[in-house]
């Protein structure tokens, strides 16, 4: 047995010599290599997100809403929680608006322990986004990254303060973008994620891997649906987000483009025209730009204002950032014949 071990050792020294004689590269790499150097560990490639969290969390603040009692109007008391984040050194804050709504003051808490009574700039319904600003010194900012698009598949974490239990990060990844069927005109298009959003969350921030804003968090299949289910939450796209503050602080409110056409993506019994891209027009508001234009059902658009268009979201987020009196052309297929009609844009009536 020994006489075994002996020969083993002896073998794997020479086969260690005769590598270490035909590859010099080896041979350096060992030399140069520190002596008091540690051997590396399990938690030398240990996974952490924890440079991303310390980038965005300061940026995401608690909000409080407060509300004055009926039975005595020298009391507030608090009506709502959720989360904001601060976008802009100005002091410029995202939220929901089911967050503030009805709110006859709104405190807002940041991470460093300070607090203050914030302003209300502005809010939209219809996208449940509502702007507040705060003053103050050196506020954080979350990181900002306009090329970044989202990807499903892209690991994500869910900022925000639920049940209020002080703030909380949850992981996941992105599961879907560009739902629709939650939104109550059935076109606004949310990221879902199975990240955990709570009560609390909604107004928070969902940013990636490097600590950059992705969405705002803003509601649960649960609260949506009214089903048990786990895993789907939804966030609003930064991009949207910003565009709605943006025009609310232009503003003071959301001012959408309209023309007056219900559409659909273009289908397989058109296929031979996907290159083109485009939708077909399945209706048209009578007292609408469109009709007065002269677009009529089963025309199929191809291009708005000189943009070719990829469906029926596109036409959507196009016509609604049109200024309304604005003159735009619009590129349509007829009875397999191009025509271009001049439309003035109209205010989305539903404002």
């Amino acid at each position: 047995m020994l006489n075994f071990l002996i020969r083993s050792v002896s073998m794997g020294l020479i086969t260690a010599l005769i590598v270490l004689l035909a590859m010099p590269s080896l041979r350096q790499s060992i030399i140069t290599q520190p002596l008091n150097e540690q051997p590396q560990t399990g938690t030398s490639v240990q996974l952490s997100f924890n440079q991303a969290v310390r980038k965005a969390a300061p940026a995401v603040v608690n909000i409080y809403s407060r509300q004055y009692s009926e039975d005595d109007r020298q009391a507030l008391l608090v009506q709502g929680l959720g989360s904001g984040v601060i976008v802009s050194n100005k002091g410029y804050i995202i939220t929901n608006y089911h967050v503030i709504a009805n709110a006859d003051q709104i405190i807002v808490a940041l991470q460093d322990g300070r607090a203050a009574a914030a302003q209300l700039v502005g809010t939209d319904q219809r996208t449940d986004i509502a702007i507040l600003r705060v003053e103050g010194e050196s506020l954080p900012v979350i990181p900002l990254n306009p090329e970044y698009s989202p990807k499903v598949g892209d690991v994500v974490m869910a900022i925000g303060n639920p049940y209020n239990l002080g703030q909380t990060t949850t992981f996941g990844i992105i599961s879907a973008t560009g739902r629709s069927s939650i939104s109550a005109d059935g076109i606004q298009a949310f990221i879902q994620t199975d990240a955990a959003i709570n009560k609390g969350n909604s107004g928070g921030a969902l940013v990636n891997s490097n600590g950059e804003l992705v969405g705002i968090n803003t509601a649960s299949f649960q609260q949506t649906k009214e089903v048990e289910s786990y895993g789907i939450s939804f966030a609003i796209p930064i991009k949207l987000a910003q565009q709605v503050m943006e025009k609310i602080i232009a503003d003071g409110r959301v001012i959408r483009g309209y023309i007056g056409i219900n559409g659909q993506d273009i289908g397989s019994r058109t296929a031979r025209l996907e290159q083109a891209g485009g939708i077909i027009v399945l209706s048209v508001d009578p007292t609408g730009p469109a009709d007065k234009a002269g677009i009529q059902a089963q025309d199929i658009i191809t291009s708005i204002a000189g943009r070719k268009l990829d469906g029926r979201q596109a036409v959507f987020d196009l016509v609604t950032n049109l200024r309304p009196g604005t003159n735009i052309d619009v590129k349509l297929l007829r009875n397999g014949q191009e025509l271009t009609l001049p439309i003035v844009v109209g205010e989305d009536p539903n404002e």
